[in-house]
């Protein structure tokens, strides 16, 4: 059984007064608990041990924020898993466990709302996997399903009454959003921000197109809620203090509010300016994007350095078919060689699996990453998430598949072309696309026709402080060692690390050799089946038991 608790008809400025002002009448000790994610294209971690410290991708914006909210009166744990795996006394210890994480986090939420129930605490759910799909996780007692609004305020009196397990269990449902421009800066404080690839930041949440196969608009809306840029410098500031050198804005689409980022920019321009460009920034955006040349003068500026783009298929039918015309706009090639030109190396989100797809399509895709020279190509097959037009379309056709018969493949899709054909043909690109030479091959282009052209450092020197010298020189030995020594395609790292030195770039040295060794020890694992061909498959695979007993020592 599921109770629905019902909120009062409130507005947001009232909701983010009585949200903040909440004075709890009890004492609680809340767990914030993240899930480590599964192995992945996405999850870098071949590139962690060449950077030392590193143990996971990016801070977890959601529950960060959520702990910033957290009554002040209350005290706070706070456990990432992807960096270290949740001790049994500190379950003991808390009243509450706090949990958020998306569908590719889902068997590790349920994995520690199992630990949470064995150690006899109650567990509340939030994020964006339930607010999708809260039928997913019916062992969990409280459900906090949208963004922080009025169901968090519920929530907090709910704990504050009593923390015992429901006999059944809560839903609480956001009606109210709290506006983004009264968030609190997310709890960095509260994590150790060097053992992160990236640091994270969020500027705006929601995305106007409607592309069949995507959940935001249904999860946070097509009008882009934004955050202030002085909210913005704030939490880059924090970040840049505790030592992060690349920072991703994680919004669902950075130019889904054009104005918006062209009001922001100048604000990163002067931040840059003032910290001497210490900092990449990098983002997520749609292709339309290269007619905003305004705005790409200005990325150039405030030194964003990369950018990805759900290009998801070189094929124009297909894209018709998805309903993403905004990448019909110009000419895809003719997109990327415009940001190139601003000093903006691209990424690239793949899908296969299509019903567009056809025998031809595995070789336009390799093609296409020849002759684009994108270096990073998230390749995928199709997944019907909850809350898309793609699922209810399928569903309608009787091609989605019941967990249980989904539970041995990567996919809940019944595809036009054969389950087999559609992964074969997926490890066929991936082997290609992330061989050693084409890999290195794009990297040299991009060496030559975008990486000349972005802002650097006034004084370089500067930033050799003896902490940043020590750091740096750890990383140049370990791939040394991993990559120019061992590996077997050290004759392309060499012939692009003597380039990059040459010109002084040793930064960029150091982020191709790190990502292209992740790539291409990752392609070689998808071609030997020890890797989902979806991110968000339920398949464990042996990689993924193997990062877990990993965590767990």
């Amino acid at each position: 059984m599921i109770a629905l608790a019902e909120p009062k008809e409130t507005s947001s400025e009232a909701e983010f007064s009585a949200l903040r002002a909440f004075k709890p009448r009890n004492r609680r000790r809340i767990l914030c608990a993240f899930p480590r994610y599964s192995y992945s294209f996405g999850t870098f971690n071949h590139a962690f041990p060449l950077m030392g410290d590193v143990k996971g991708f990016m801070p977890p914006q959601g529950i960060l924020l959520v702990t910033a909210l957290i009554p002040e009166e209350w005290e706070i744990k706070f456990v990432d898993e992807n960096i270290r795996r949740i001790k049994p006394e500190e379950f003991a210890w808390a009243d509450a466990v706090f949990v958020s994480g998306m569908h590719i986090q889902r068997q590790r939420i349920h994995d520690i709302t199992r630990r949470a129930h064995a150690a006899g605490k109650l567990v509340a759910l939030g994020g964006p996997s339930v607010s999708s799909a809260p039928d997913y996780y019916p062992d969990a007692d409280l459900l906090h399903c949208g963004e922080v609004g009025d169901a968090t305020l519920r929530l907090f009196q709910r704990l504050d009454e009593t923390v015992e397990r429901p006999a059944e269990q809560i839903v609480y449902r956001t009606v109210e959003r709290l506006p983004m421009a009264q968030f609190p800066t997310p709890a960095y404080h509260r994590i150790d921000l060097r053992k992160y690839l990236l640091g994270s930041v969020q500027f705006s949440s929601g995305c106007p197109f409607t592309c069949e196969f995507c959940d935001i608009p249904a999860l946070y809306g097509r009008n882009p809620r934004l955050k202030t840029p002085q909210q913005i410098v704030r939490e880059l500031e924090q970040l840049a203090d505790g030592g992060c050198v690349s920072v991703y804005f994680v919004d669902d689409n950075f130019i889904g509010n054009p104005k918006a980022a062209a009001e922001l920019l100048p604000h990163l321009i002067e931040w840059q300016k003032r910290r001497d460009c210490q900092v990449r920034l990098s983002c997520e955006a749609t292709l339309n994007m290269a007619s905003h040349t305004k705005i790409l003068e200005q990325m150039r500026e405030a030194f964003f350095t990369n950018v990805f783009f759900g290009i998801e298929t070189p094929e124009p039918r297909a894209l018709k078919a998805m309903k993403k015309g905004q990448n019909l706009r110009t000419p895809i090639l003719e997109a990327v060689e415009t940001f190139n030109k601003y000093g903006i190396e691209a990424a690239a989100g793949i899908i296969m699996g299509l019903d567009t797809d056809t025998e031809d399509t595995p070789q336009a895709i390799t093609d296409f990453a020849h002759d684009s020279n994108i270096p990073i190509m998230t390749v995928n097959i199709l997944f019907a998430l909850p809350n898309t037009a793609l699922y209810t379309r399928l569903e309608k056709e009787n091609r989605v598949l019941p967990e249980i018969e989904a539970a041995d493949r990567d996919s809940n899709i019944v595809f036009l072309q054969p389950y087999e054909t559609v992964v074969r043909n997926w490890q066929r690109v991936i082997a290609k696309v992330f061989s050693p030479a084409d890999l290195y091959a794009r990297y040299a282009y991009n060496a030559v026709h975008t990486y000349p052209n972005r802002i650097k450092p006034r004084h370089p020197l500067k930033q050799a402080t003896w902490a940043n010298i020590m750091r740096a020189l750890g990383i140049f030995r370990r791939i040394i060692w991993s990559v120019g020594i061992r590996s077997d395609y050290r004759r392309h790292f060499w012939k692009m690390a003597w380039t990059e030195l040459k010109q002084g770039n040793v930064e960029t040295m150091f982020q191709v050799a790190m990502v292209a060794h992740h790539l291409i020890t990752y392609a070689r694992e998808c071609t030997r089946g020890k890797m989902q061909s979806s991110n968000y498959s339920i398949r464990r695979v042996e990689q993924d038991r193997e990062s877990e007993a990993v965590v767990a020592a």
